[in-house]
């Protein structure tokens, strides 16, 4: 894989249709600033115009530690929205824009660092991926989209212990808890986000699009309200002429069909 380094915390590289951002502040273990945001949000928007698919990682030995404390402590209240509200609008960027991406999570994914982690959109963590959301020890709260992102994957009750005991989870754990899809050897974390990416980046550009914006906010819907809504995606999608090609194709043989798992 080749690319070019940024002096600001964040590498770049495209392989294939798939960007790969690297957080890259290991001294810090990639410990989140201001500086750092504005970094990854001009390495996101550079992903959406180049690439069809994403992969997030950390260089050194954790994926992100979370906050920068100390430039936090030093913020006033107003300072601390502004720079809250920063970090929603950048994670959000991952969130709903439009490719799909994969975290690649190794060592510590805490506080800030799983809040960035849960914006994306499918996460692979390693064996060494350890998770937390140390703020109430720290007499914070979470500011990075933790409150809505991680509570919805893991449930308000898990993430209650998480901040009031200091529990610290393993990728097992997490696994169970929902908050990965794919524990993966040491070392294969990137790997495995890049097979992955890799796979969605060939699927269609509005497909994509409509599975990563659609269904979050269907699930906010009302039911019937979600059933409706998924009535006009449902057809819009199915009638691009890009979903034409691909239904034909399926139907003439000349695409290939689903197995089984362990199927050759």
């Amino acid at each position: 894989m080749s690319g070019d380094a940024a002096p600001n915390f964040v590498t770049y590289e495209i392989v294939g249709d798939v960007a790969h951002i690297g957080l890259d502040r290991p001294e810090k273990r990639n410990a989140i600033s201001d500086a750092f945001v504005e970094a990854i949000a001009e390495a996101v928007a550079r992903a959406e115009r180049e690439a069809k698919a994403a992969v997030l990682y950390g260089h050194g030995k954790h994926f992100c530690a979370g906050l920068d404390l100390g430039e936090h402590v030093r913020k006033s209240a107003i300072e601390g929205v502004r720079g809250s509200r920063r970090w929603h609008a950048v994670f959000s960027g991952i969130e709903h824009g439009t490719i799909p991406w994969i975290s690649a999570l190794h060592g510590a994914a805490v506080g800030g660092g799983l809040e960035l982690a849960a914006s994306t959109h499918i996460r692979v963590a390693d064996e060494t991926a350890f998770f937390a959301l140390p703020e109430g020890q720290r007499g914070i709260f979470v500011g990075g989209g933790g409150s809505v992102r991680v509570a919805r994957l893991m449930g308000v009750a898990r993430m209650t212990d998480l901040m009031l005991t200091g529990r610290v989870v393993s990728a097992g754990e997490a696994e169970r808890w929902n908050l990965v899809q794919y524990v993966v050897p040491s070392g294969e974390a990137r790997n495995k986000a890049h097979e992955l990416a890799l796979a969605a980046s060939t699927n269609a550009a509005l497909s994509n699009y409509a599975v990563i914006n659609a269904l979050p906010r269907i699930q906010d819907m009302a039911k019937e309200d979600g059933l409706f809504v998924e009535s006009f995606i449902s057809s819009f999608t199915a009638t691009s002429p890009e979903a034409e090609e691909r239904l034909t194709a399926f139907l003439e043989k000349r695409a290939a069909r689903l197995k089984a798992p362990g199927e050759s």
